[in-house]
């Protein structure tokens, strides 16, 4: 759990970022403090949502993305906060969609897809970097 500079324990929500306007970016995960107000983009995922912003060029065109889709520590956290997952430890939660992502990427190279076996492995990568993801949400 981050504190934030007030010294108040800062709690993981996923939040609305809009950039310039026009593009509308769903369930980031962010760092609130309830003492001060303040919010911030989870330390974890900030790279991820920085190439993301980048991605859309200087002038970018009105559109909303879901950034669960992309991320899979948001796509976890969804994952956790569902109230049908109250009281499943976060690591059997996080095993089972190791599990899910293992089985589709035996599907997609038994269709030889080489753009979606790329994108699962990326998002096992993701998982890998978290480490412990009940650190970050407890």
């Amino acid at each position: 759990m981050k504190l934030c500079l007030c010294g108040t324990s800062m709690h993981i929500a996923l939040r609305t970022v809009i950039f310039q306007k026009v593009v509308v970016i769903e369930n980031v995960p962010v760092c609130s403090c309830e003492t001060c107000d303040i919010q911030e983009v989870l330390p974890a995922i900030k790279a991820e949502v920085t190439d993301l912003i980048r991605s859309f060029g200087s002038e970018p065109e009105r559109r909303t993305i879901y950034f669960d889709q992309t991320s899979e520590l948001a796509h976890l956290l969804i994952l956790a906060c569902d109230k049908q997952q109250q009281g499943r430890p976060v690591q059997d939660i996080v095993r089972e969609r190791v599990n899910e992502l293992l089985d589709m990427m035996l599907l997609a190279r038994s269709l030889n897809d080489a753009e979606w076996r790329k994108d699962l492995e990326r998002r096992l990568r993701q998982i890998s970097q978290y480490g412990n993801l009940s650190s970050l949400v407890s």
